[in-house]
């Protein structure tokens, strides 16, 4: 039985928040259809031979797969293999994945494909790799010769007690008990972390960022940093958890959810996207056959991409949420599923490496990345919800693409005569219009 709630919703503010960002974007996506890939997992560091260089055997594959945006493991020194415990921020020989120079052999072998890629910017934290006179780990080094991003004490968040000397600014955003928390009210620490983004872009050949644990700091801070780096592309991760029911699953009724990204983007200058933890969400209950859920009391997708569609990346699993962490995994089974839906709707999809490579469904998601391209299905795309019950979800993309999902076979008449099967699979189907 389909399940009917009232759904409170705050149109004004969703309408301000669309109108704002779109006013204040400071750098645009492509206008062909932009698709992220996740270049890595949990696994990846562990890689025999490198990382950089096994993916590097993939690059062909990306490109028939229509991938335009790879996003890459963090590329520094760090405490932890995977890199989300950075220390010595210039130094790329002692990652994990590979060297410096391996690096730079992948990107350009993207950039020959036609392919831009973006790093993974970790920077809310940092470990030291020193100890100050108190015998405390709170000494940065940048892993540059000439000094560059050599930090002291005075750079950490003097509400971080166990780092901090005390002199530092209060931290601005949340804090972070594993590694000491950065000072990013601290000019220095801006100025220095900007001069490493640039010298990413023009020594290592980077296009754009992802920024890791984006909570971390304020919004006010991520607009400097924008700026100052010009990213051809950037997406942050802003992850808060949806909102659940007594039942266990999640409320009909998102809208704060997915305003809390669209506000965060907005005060970010709007010049950034962020993932749709909201959709992620949502979409993972309803291929369990509560597909109702895909269309909220206004009619329209219910996570951001319903609202804030430019500032939206959608995806199915991350390192985090998926690979050996498992901390918020879409159902294994109903993945296709999921990339039948991202990959027709609007915001910017992104395909995690598992999904592509791993798990046999190459050829699935290439199909549907070539229906997206072949019609230009961008963040911006008009969606008409033609159908959202139980069993049984359609949708009209642009007036071009019509996509079925849900187990219902017989289905009503809404497929007009001169749409042409485009790509099938497990409980989906894809029309386009001829």
């Amino acid at each position: 039985m389909k399940m009917i709630m009232q759904c409170s919703t705050h149109r004004i503010l969703a309408a301000l928040c669309c109108f704002s960002l779109s006013l204040h974007l400071l750098f645009s996506v492509a206008a062909a259809s932009t698709i992220l890939f996740q270049g890595f997992n949990w696994e990846s560091c562990n890689k025999q031979g490198g990382w950089y260089n096994a993916l590097k055997n993939g690059v062909d594959a990306l490109a028939r797969a229509n991938v335009t945006h790879v996003w890459l493991p963090p590329p520094s020194h760090a405490i932890s293999p995977q890199g989300y415990l950075p220390g010595k921020l210039y130094d790329l020989d002692s990652s994990k994945y590979g060297t410096e120079a391996e690096l730079k052999s992948l990107i350009q072998t993207f950039h020959q494909k036609g392919i831009k890629s973006m790093a993974d910017i970790v920077i809310n934290h940092r470990c030291g790799t020193k100890q100050d006179s108190r015998g405390i780990w709170c000494i940065f080094e940048g892993g540059a010769s000439d000094g560059r991003a050599n930090w002291g004490p005075h750079h950490i968040c003097r509400d971080d007690v166990q780092y901090s000397d005390g002199t530092g600014n209060l931290d601005s955003g949340l804090g972070y008990a594993a590694a000491p928390d950065i000072d990013h009210l601290n000019p220095t620490v801006q100025k220095d972390l900007i001069d490493w983004m640039n010298w990413l872009k023009t020594d290592i050949g980077f296009d754009g960022w992802r920024f890791d644990f984006v909570k971390g700091y304020s919004t006010g801070v991520m607009k400097i940093y924008i700026q100052g780096t010009s990213p051809c592309f950037a997406v942050g991760e802003h992850w808060s958890s949806i909102a659940y029911g007594p039942d266990g699953k999640p409320n009909y009724n998102q809208d704060q959810h997915r305003n809390d990204l669209a506000n965060w983007a907005q005060a970010s200058g709007g010049a950034i996207t962020a993932f749709d933890f909201t959709t992620k969400g949502v979409l993972q209950a309803a291929v369990e056959g509560e597909w109702w859920r895909m269309k909220d009391c206004n009619g329209k997708p219910p996570g951001l991409i319903g609202i804030a569609p430019r500032n939206a990346v959608t995806f199915i699993d991350n390192h985090d949420t998926g690979s050996t962490q498992k901390l918020w995994p879409f159902p294994s089974d109903k993945v296709i599923l999921g990339y039948a839906y991202i990959l027709t709707h609007p915001g910017i999809p992104a395909i995690f490496y598992d999904h592509l490579f791993d798990w046999g469904l190459m050829d699935a998601i290439t199909q549907l990345t070539a229906v997206r391209q072949r019609n230009g299905i961008n963040e911006a795309s008009n969606v008409n919800i033609m159908e959202a019950e139980a069993d049984l979800y359609i949708a009209m993309i642009d007036g071009k693409v019509i996509v079925k999902l849900g187990s219902r076979y017989s289905i009503p008449n809404v497929i007009p005569p001169n749409f042409k099967i485009a790509a099938t699979g497990p409980d989906y189907c894809v029309w386009e219009k001829q």
